[in-house]
């Protein structure tokens, strides 16, 4: 029931203003959610695959993973900290020959992958030797993204992943 001095034209327009102020809301929201979701200017950083195999050494291991790139921009892995180690270092292999690397690419619309016989993270200094099934926490630093945080499982020493 309306008030008496309300004709229907303002009855209706105080009844369908909040809804069309509702959808212009939602429309002008979603749109600036789909521009940041396709934005190319931008990396989109994941990681998969993670893991330490049981290392045979008590104060040496390495660790491997996959940062694969869903965004239009490169982004660069600069360093890697760890709890269970103050000495985590960005490897490449060439040939035999290991070689420290400052920093690693990971490429628009790509993957960065560190593997067995590659690119791997080595850890010194191990606080303590980790055995299978035990998590170790990494977190991986950027250029240009945020940190991303990862519990990496510590498999057999003879453990090799399914491609």
């Amino acid at each position: 029931m309306r008030p008496k001095n309300m004709n229907k034209a303002t009855a209706a327009t105080a009844a369908v203003l909040p809804l069309a102020l509702a959808g212009g809301l939602l429309l002008v929201t979603g749109c600036q959610s789909e521009k940041n979701a396709l934005s190319p200017g931008r990396p989109e950083l994941s990681v998969s695959g993670a893991y330490l195999p049981q290392p045979a050494m008590a104060d040496m291991a390495a660790a491997y993973f996959t940062v694969t790139n869903d965004g239009g921009k490169a982004d660069r892995l600069t360093k890697v900290t760890s709890p269970l180690s103050p000495d985590v270092t960005l490897h490449t292999t060439d040939g035999s020959q290991m070689k420290h690397a400052p920093e690693l690419e990971v490429p628009a619309k790509g993957r960065l992958s560190l593997a067995r016989g590659g690119t791997h993270l080595m850890l010194g200094k191990l606080a303590h030797k980790p055995k299978a099934g035990e998590k170790v926490e990494f977190t991986l630093h950027f250029a240009t993204s945020a940190p991303i945080k990862i519990k990496v499982p510590v498999e057999s020493a003879t453990y090799r992943p399914k491609d």
